[in-house]
């Protein structure tokens, strides 16, 4: 939903009713995870996808027929063998939709939990999907303060911890209670759609490839910061905009620097006195990704050099060097492919492989954060 925020922060504030399909649950094969949106607006303007466009015709009416309701609704789209024409899924699995009116008078935190996403601030809105609290009632959760209620005090008590948990992991899913905040399966099921500012990618060397990694790195949703202590190298024009550059010893911004379980580090210097003080202080740090660039004799030799500095086998297994997958790649730019799809299929458990010579669903469930 992050991407056509933006829209419905304008339709919110210009007092427009707008209706809302939000992905709250994949089985098999599925196009789109949870967390995935679509809104109709004023004038019948669509923005966002649920499906890629296998269901979207239907999910239009649904939206349209909330906003006139006022209700929200819970549905359901899967494939069916016995008729070709029927609205579903080509790819075998079902999406579960909640497809839910938003004005001012309903819905009066929205623009809050815009304005957050806007800026960075994490925050997790809570829905109610089924189960006797009211339908598509909300319960907005940031670290430091709550909004709205779900319809009883140990509800709301129950899901404000589990969404500071799944905010803290930036997981999204949907969670089940009892009426008073019990953690049963036969009661409220809740959708917990978690905000959390968009995951870091350092880049350090400013060469050629770096902005060919950075534009990938943008293009994939990562807050990117190039770094360099050659200035000559480390300007903003050589780089997209929207890119942090930073001039300074690599190995000394990453002591400064917070990193996480969703941070992605690319050490592209293939230099020793740079890469090996950084990638001793990387791999004794939280990151999802960690890879270094360079052939095989530079990688010996960089391990060698590590193992000196005082890392363990278990640091040095983090170690994704040389960078990338096996594409064949030469330019900066078929590189940076490499590089991204090494870090896309690192995050979802992916092979690496022709999907042709797999078997097995295409999209596995996963989770949108």
């Amino acid at each position: 939903m992050r991407e056509i925020l933006p829209v419905l922060r304008g339709w919110y504030g210009a007092g427009v009713p707008f209706g809302l399909a939000t992905v709250v649950s994949v089985t098999r094969s599925a196009p789109r995870d949870p967390g995935a949106a679509m809104a109709v607006g004023p004038e019948d303007e669509v923005v966002g996808s649920v499906s890629g466009g296998c269901v979207e015709g239907a999910v239009f009416e649904l939206a349209q027929e909330v906003v006139a309701s006022g209700e929200a609704r819970l549905e359901s789209f899967g494939y069916s063998d016995e008729d070709a024409f029927a609205v579903g899924l080509t790819c075998g699995g079902e999406i579960t939709l909640l497809v839910r009116p938003v004005t001012a008078e309903r819905d009066p935190g929205f623009g809050a939990v815009a304005e957050s996403v806007a800026v960075g601030e994490p925050v997790t809105v809570a829905t109610v999907l089924d189960g006797p609290a009211p339908r598509g009632a909300t319960l907005t959760v940031w670290p430091d303060r709550v909004a709205g209620t779900l319809g009883a005090s140990g509800l709301d008590v129950a899901v404000t911890a589990d969404a500071r948990g799944e905010l803290a992991l930036g997981a999204t899913g949907v969670r089940h209670y009892g009426a008073h905040g019990e953690r049963r399966e036969d009661a409220v099921s809740v959708f917990l759609h978690s905000f959390a500012p968009p995951p870091r990618m350092l880049v350090f060397g400013a060469i050629d490839h770096a902005a060919a990694v950075a534009r990938i790195g943008d293009f994939l949703g990562y807050r990117v910061t190039v770094c360099d202590a050659r200035p000559v190298f480390a300007t903003p024009k050589r780089f997209p905009p929207g890119v942090d550059v930073v001039v300074e010893w690599p190995h000394r911004y990453l002591r400064e620097t917070g990193t996480d379980e969703r941070t992605v580090v690319c050490v592209l210097t293939h230099d020793p006195k740079f890469d090996v003080p950084l990638l001793e202080e990387a791999l004794r740090r939280p990151a999802a990704y960690i890879g270094a660039m360079g052939s095989r004799r530079t990688h010996d030799d960089r391990r060698k050099r590590l193992v000196e500095a005082g890392l363990t086998e278990s640091e040095l297994s983090r170690l994704r060097s040389p960078v990338g997958l096996d594409l064949g790649a030469r330019t900066p730019e078929e590189v940076a492919v490499s590089v991204a799809a090494e870090i896309v299929a690192l995050r979802w458990g992916g092979s690496g492989t022709p999907l042709s010579g797999t078997d097995g669903a295409v999209h596995p469930v996963g989770r949108d954060g």
